[in-house]
C-alpha cells in the first residue's frame, strides 16, 4: 500500500510523469507500475490520463495534507491548545479512530485528518463519500466540563464555526442548514457529525467530525443521494488550498469549542440567525416517518429549532429540516 501512496506524491503536480522515471522513483518495474495505476483507477476510482510518449498524469493536481505546513499555519495560542495532528493516507473513520483514541487517554484538543476514508460516516446513517485527497475528513477530541445535556446546541456553534473559516478565506454565498449543513445554492458543501459521551453531570468528551467537499469527482458524488457541491464549482472556493483551510478549520473550531465552553449558544443567535438559510421560511420538520410543516421561526438558546404550526410554536430537538415549496395546500416534495 505505500508504494500506492509513493505513486499518487509523485503524480500529485498534476505533471505527465513517464513511466521510465516513475519506476526508478519507486524502485519497480514499468510493469508494476501499470498496475500500480490500473489499481488506482479501478480501486480508488481516480481519474488518470495515460499518453504514449508522455506518461501518466492525475486529471487534476492534488493538494496533500502536510502536518507542518498546517501547524505552522496556526497561531501560537492554537497551538499550544491543540493535543496533537495525525494525518493518515487512509483510514476507516477520523472520529472512529479519535473514539479509540479517546478511550486510551488522548489528549485533548486531539485533531486527526486523513486523505481518505473507507467508512466515512454522514447524520442518519449516510455514507460519506470520502475518495482520496478530494476533500476535507477532520475530527475533533474535545473535553467539556458540562453535562452531555448541556451540550445540546455545540453542533450549531460548530458549524457556525465552518462557515467562520470558509468566509475569511473568501468564499461567499453560503449558509447554514440546521442544525449544522453547509450549504452553497441549496446544495450541500459541507456537514458536522457529533458523538457526546460522559457521565451524567459531567464532564463530557464530544467527537466533533467535519466533511467538506473541495474537489469531488462527478464518479463519486454521483453516489450522493442529495444536492452537492465542491469547493472548486464555487465563486472564491478554487483558489483556497486543503492545508490552508485544513489550518483555518481548526482554528476556527477550537475558537468556537471555548466559547461555548463559557457562553453556551447565547452569544452566538444572532449570528447564527443571520446565516440561517431557512429563517422565517416555511419548512419541513422529519421525525422517522412523521412530517410536520411549518414556519422556521429561529432557534432557542439550547439549540433547539422553533417550528411555528398550527397557531403555536414548538421547540424541536430532533430531526433534519428540509425547504419546501409553497403550493398553498401544505403539501409539497421534500428539498433534502
Amino acid at each position: 500500500m505505500q508504494t500506492r501512496y509513493q505513486l499518487i506524491r509523485s503524480l500529485a503536480d498534476g505533471k505527465f510523469h513517464s513511466g521510465e522515471w516513475l519506476a526508478q522513483q519507486l524502485g519497480l518495474s514499468r510493469a508494476a507500475v501499470w498496475k500500480q495505476i490500473k489499481g488506482l483507477r479501478e480501486q480508488w476510482e481516480m481519474e488518470i490520463h495515460a499518453v504514449s510518449g508522455r506518461g501518466y498524469r492525475l486529471a487534476h493536481p492534488l493538494e496533500l495534507l502536510q502536518k507542518e505546513r498546517i501547524l505552522a499555519l496556526l497561531s501560537p495560542e492554537i497551538r499550544c491548545t491543540l493535543g496533537g495532528l495525525e494525518i493518515h493516507d487512509s483510514i476507516g473513520s477520523t472520529s472512529e479512530h479519535l473514539m479509540q483514541q479517546a478511550t486510551a487517554g488522548a489528549p485533548n484538543g486531539q485533531i486527526c485528518l486523513a486523505e481518505r476514508q473507507t467508512a466515512g460516516r454522514g447524520r442518519r446513517g449516510r455514507k460519506w463519500i470520502s475518495p482520496y485527497g478530494s476533500n476535507i475528513y477532520l475530527s475533533l477530541l474535545w473535553q467539556f466540563p458540562l453535562a452531555p445535556i448541556e451540550l445540546s446546541g455545540v453542533s450549531l456553534a460548530a458549524g457556525l464555526a465552518v462557515m467562520r473559516a470558509l468566509k475569511r478565506l473568501g468564499v461567499t454565498e453560503i449558509g447554514l442548514k440546521w442544525p449544522n449543513d453547509i450549504l452553497w445554492q441549496e446544495r450541500k458543501l459541507a456537514g458536522l457529525l457529533l458523538e457526546v459521551t460522559g457521565e451524567s453531570e459531567g464532564p463530557s468528551q464530544v467527537i466533533l467530525g467535519v466533511g467538506l467537499n473541495t474537489c469531488l469527482p462527478n464518479q463519486q458524488g454521483s453516489r450522493i443521494d442529495q444536492p452537492w457541491v465542491d469547493l472548486g464549482s464555487i465563486p472564491g472556493g478554487q483558489q483556497v488550498g486543503r492545508n490552508q483551510l485544513a489550518a483555518e478549520l481548526i482554528h476556527q473550531l477550537i475558537n468556537a469549542l471555548e466559547c461555548f465552553e463559557r457562553e453556551k449558544l447565547v452569544s452566538l443567535l444572532d449570528e447564527w440567525r443571520q446565516q440561517d438559510l431557512y429563517h422565517n421560511k416555511t419548512v419541513a420538520l422529519q421525525m422517522g416517518s412523521q412530517t410536520i410543516v411549518g414556519k422556521h421561526v429561529g432557534i432557542d438558546k439550547n439549540g433547539a429549532l422553533l417550528l411555528s404550526h398550527a397557531g403555536e410554536v414548538k421547540a424541536y430537538f430532533a430531526g433534519e429540516v428540509s425547504l419546501r415549496p409553497s403550493q398553498g395546500d401544505g403539501h409539497a416534495n421534500t428539498i433534502d
